[in-house]
C-alpha cells in the first residue's frame, strides 16, 4: 500500500491521504470576500483528490492583507461567504482548511501580475505594521512599530479569525507564521530589533507568535488540528535558523499544535535561498525528529515517487504541493495511478478512469 495514500488522523480529523494543497495566495477577492475563482480554484482540488484543500492567506485585519485582492476573515460576513467553499470541499471528501495570516510590513502591494510594487495611498494603499520601523527592501516605506495597543489588537485579531473559521466549517485551521510576515518578522531579528518585552532574546522573540498561538487554540475547538506554517530558515546568517525553528516547534506543540509545515524564506529580498527539488525537506524532518511533532514538507515536491519516499521513510508526515497542483488540479488521481494506488474518482468522472 502506497504511505502517501494512507489516511492521516490528527485529533478527530482523518485526512484520505497525505497530499495536501499548500495555500497559495490568488489575489482575486473584492474587499477581502471571496469570488467565482475561489470556489472553482479550491474546488478542483477537492475534485482532483487531495486530503486536505486550504484556502490561501486569509487576513486577520485589513491592514494585514498583502494586496487589496487579498481574502480576509475580520468580519462574520466573510466568514458567512467562505461557507459554500467549505460545502463543496468537504462534499467531494477532503478536509477544508484556511491559514490565517498578518502581512505586517509586506503588505500594501499590488498582485504579482502587475508588478507586486508598493501602493501609495492615492492608490489605495496603507499603513504597514511591524515590530520595528525596518522597510522590507529598499523602495519599501518605512512600517510603523507596534505598540502594546496593535500587539493586544493582532492577538485579538486572530482569535476572532478562528472563531469565523470555526462558524464557516473549516476543519483545519493554519497559522502563517513564515515568508517574511508579522509573526515571522517577529521571530527574526533581521526584522525584530525591539529593546522590549517582544524582542532581543528568543525568548522574547518567540512570544507573540506564542500568545496568539494560545489565543488561537483558546477558541478553536479542542477536535479540530492547528497547524503552523513556518518558514524554518531566513538562509541568512544572523537571522532565523533551524536551531531556533525546533526549540520554537517544541513551544508550539506545548501550546497545542498539531503539525508544523515547514517552509522557508521570505525575510530579505536579496536571501540566497539553495532551490531545488525537495529542499525544505530537511527542514521538516529535522523539526519531526527533534521537536517531536508531526510535519509537512513543501517545496519543489512535483513527482509521485519523491512524495511516496518523504512518508514512506518518515521524512514528513505529509506533503503539501504548491505549484504542481495549479499546473494539474488531478495531481493525486494520477499519482494514485503511478503508485499503483488506489484513489476515489469522482462519480461523474468514473467513465473516464484508467
Amino acid at each position: 500500500m502506497s504511505a502517501l495514500f494512507s489516511p492521516f488522523r490528527l485529533r478527530s480529523q482523518t485526512f484520505r491521504n497525505r497530499i495536501f494543497v499548500s495555500p497559495m495566495c490568488q489575489y482575486s477577492s473584492i474587499d477581502g470576500f471571496p469570488t467565482a475563482w475561489h470556489l472553482v480554484h479550491l474546488g478542483s482540488r477537492a475534485v482532483g483528490g487531495a486530503g486536505l484543500v486550504m484556502m490561501e492567506a486569509t487576513a486577520v485585519s485589513p491592514e494585514g492583507r498583502i494586496s487589496p485582492g487579498d481574502q480576509g476573515l475580520w468580519s462574520d460576513a466573510h466568514g458567512e461567504a467562505l461557507k459554500p467553499i467549505v460545502h463543496f470541499i468537504t462534499s467531494q471528501g477532503a478536509a477544508a482548511a484556511i491559514q490565517i495570516a498578518h502581512a505586517g510590513r509586506k503588505a500594501s502591494t499590488d498582485a504579482p501580475w502587475r508588478g507586486g510594487r508598493v501602493l501609495s495611498p492615492a492608490e489605495g494603499g496603507w499603513l504597514t505594521l511591524a515590530p520595528s520601523p525596518v522597510p522590507f527592501a529598499p523602495g519599501y516605506p518605512q512600517p510603523q512599530a507596534c505598540g502594546d495597543a496593535d500587539i493586544k489588537r493582532v492577538i485579538s485579531d486572530f482569535a476572532h479569525a478562528a472563531r469565523r473559521a470555526h462558524a464557516a466549517g473549516f476543519d483545519v485551521l493554519e497559522l502563517h507564521m513564515a515568508h517574511g510576515y508579522l509573526l515571522h518578522e517577529f521571530l527574526s531579528p533581521l526584522a525584530n530589533r525591539r529593546e522590549d518585552r517582544y524582542g532581543g532574546s528568543l525568548e522574547n522573540r518567540l512570544r507573540l507568535p506564542l500568545e496568539v498561538t494560545e489565543a488561537v487554540r483558546g477558541v478553536w475547538p479542542e477536535a479540530k488540528p492547528l497547524f503552523v506554517r513556518i518558514s524554518a530558515t531566513d538562509w541568512v546568517d544572523g537571522g532565523w535558523d533551524i536551531e531556533q525553528s525546533v526549540i520554537l516547534a517544541r513551544e508550539l506543540k506545548k501550546r497545542g499544535v498539531d503539525l508544523v509545515d515547514c517552509s522557508s524564506g521570505g525575510m530579505v529580498a536579496d536571501a540566497q535561498i539553495p532551490a531545488g527539488p525537495g529542499f525544505q525537506t530537511p527542514l521538516a524532518t529535522r523539526i519531526r525528529s527533534e521537536a517531536g511533532i508531526p510535519t509537512g514538507a513543501v517545496g519543489l515536491i512535483t513527482d509521485p515517487l519523491q512524495a511516496e519516499q518523504i512518508v514512506r521513510t518518515g521524512l514528513a508526515d505529509c506533503v503539501f504541493l504548491g505549484r504542481e497542483l495549479l499546473r494539474d488540479p488531478y495531481w493525486p488521481l494520477h499519482a494514485a495511478r503511478a503508485l499503483q494506488s488506489d484513489c476515489t474518482w469522482p462519480a461523474q468522472y468514473e467513465r473516464a478512469r484508467p
